[in-house]
């Protein structure tokens, strides 16, 4: 059961018992605009945007700025960016904690004037009952007991006159009438000290599910290490929103069977809290990577068009035509696990000033062998009038056979010449877009 509730500058005042069964289910996020959006928040933000879509609830966004000195305009708006990119919505006005310091102050008075608390200078300190159990019903980990005796008096506003982190919390919270509270699990020692100030108000708690952290392959907290720790950072090497959010859904929870690629429509229909895993998860960036690969294969080449563009704009890279982009995406689609990837393999396409692979160049174009290979097939290609990769593949057929060569003695050399590099996407179909002028001219020139 939960409480209906009003608030008058920051308080509450109990109203007629409603049941979860009857109310929306209203979760937050709660970020600090003191750094990027770190992995693990991001993961944090998914489940409570999950539940609240699979519930028909609503998604609410608060922002923890009290910190005035480190909360930065600039982290606020990749944070909210972040979530965007996402794909992960909210539903109201987001309200920013920094704007409600006399709402705390008032609602920490009121304590104290009911005998609960106490002040110490300009601090206002809530004081903690020893020796009672509070029993917490989790909805991840099932049943926590704490005793009081462990918890010291709780400080509700700093002598600065900046709120403590539990105290703000729930006043917030009251305000927001959050009925669920999804979050880590690094918070679960919080969730009494808050228990205690919900108690004092005269507010019935929301209902808490505390989530096992994300931890590095090795059982360590999560950090450089193990891969990127913030959203930004996949976002910018080249990671599709869909597969970071497919990813991040699977580290706690399954959508049951040996499933693991889920969109997030599909996630919010199958969802259900009740399955999240009570163990930690381990980050591995090897099978992120993997399944970032399997959607950029799976996305239709025009999808990519706009993520491409941006990396190749990042990179300091001069864009083509969206259509000769578009086809060397097709190319590529299928050879790279991260769009990052795509910039350095095809820069060849793009420019004369590209990356050459310089063991690569000396096995294949330092002989004179391999030289002479090289200009009597420029001869073959000069005669064709059709440079499409079927005609080029043909005509190399035909060298090879004519000389007696293996067709690599003929490809590999003529890779080398025309991208720069030993791999990467069928020789002839680069040529075909490359087109028959670009191609003879870099042959020429490597052949010399």
């Amino acid at each position: 059961m939960v409480t209906n509730f009003t608030m008058d500058h920051g308080l509450s005042t109990i109203d007629e018992p409603i049941y979860y069964g009857v109310i929306m289910i209203r979760v937050r996020f709660a970020p600090s605009p003191t750094g990027y959006l770190h992995i693990g928040s991001a993961r944090t933000a998914l489940f409570n945007w999950v539940y609240a879509r699979h519930c028909g609830g609503k998604f609410i966004l608060r922002i923890e700025d009290t910190d005035r000195a480190r909360s930065e305009d600039r982290f606020l708006h990749e944070i909210m960016e972040d979530l965007r990119w996402l794909g992960l919505d909210w539903d109201e006005e987001p309200i920013f904690q920094s704007k409600r310091f006399d709402v705390y102050r008032k609602a920490a008075d009121t304590i104290v004037r009911a005998g609960k608390g106490y002040r110490d200078g300009e601090a206002y300190i809530f004081k903690v009952e020893p020796g009672r159990t509070i029993t917490l019903d989790d909805m991840i980990h099932g049943r926590i007991v704490f005793n009081t005796n462990e918890i010291k008096d709780q400080v509700m506003i700093k002598s600065d006159g900046s709120p403590a982190y539990n105290f703000s919390c729930v006043i917030d919270d009251a305000y927001l009438k959050i009925t669920h509270i999804i979050r880590g699990d690094d918070h679960v020692s919080n969730t009494p000290k808050q228990i205690l100030f919900y108690e004092a108000l005269g507010i019935a708690c929301p209902t808490f599910g505390h989530m096992p952290l994300i931890m590095g392959m090795d059982g360590a907290k999560l950090s450089k290490r193990h891969g990127g720790v913030s959203v930004e950072e996949y976002k910018k090497e080249g990671y599709l929103p869909e597969a970071l959010i497919n990813y991040l859904l699977l580290l706690g929870w399954s959508p049951g069977g040996d499933r693991e690629v889920i969109s997030l429509n599909e996630a919010v229909r199958a969802f259900d809290i009740d399955h999240m895993k009570g163990v930690q998860a381990k980050f591995d960036i090897q099978k992120l990577t993997w399944m970032n690969g399997e959607y950029i294969m799976a996305k239709k080449t025009e999808e990519l068009l706009p993520f491409i563009k941006t990396q190749m704009a990042v990179a300091g890279k001069t864009t083509s035509s969206d259509e000769k982009i578009l086809r060397v995406i097709a190319l590529y689609k299928v050879r790279i696990k991260t769009l990052s990837e795509f910039v350095t393999l095809t820069d060849h396409f793009f420019s004369d000033d590209y990356s050459v692979d310089e063991k690569g160049r000396q096995k294949y174009l330092s002989s004179a062998e391999n030289k002479q290979i090289l200009k009597e097939f420029t001869r073959q290609l000069e005669a064709l009038k059709d440079f499409s990769y079927v005609a080029t593949e043909g005509a190399c057929r035909a060298f090879a056979q004519e000389k007696n060569l293996k067709t690599g003695q003929v490809i590999h050399p003529t890779r080398m010449a025309v991208s720069g590099k030993t791999a990467g996407a069928g020789l002839f179909e680069m040529m075909e877009i490359l087109g028959k002028e670009k191609t003879l001219e870099r042959m020429r020139a490597a052949a010399r």
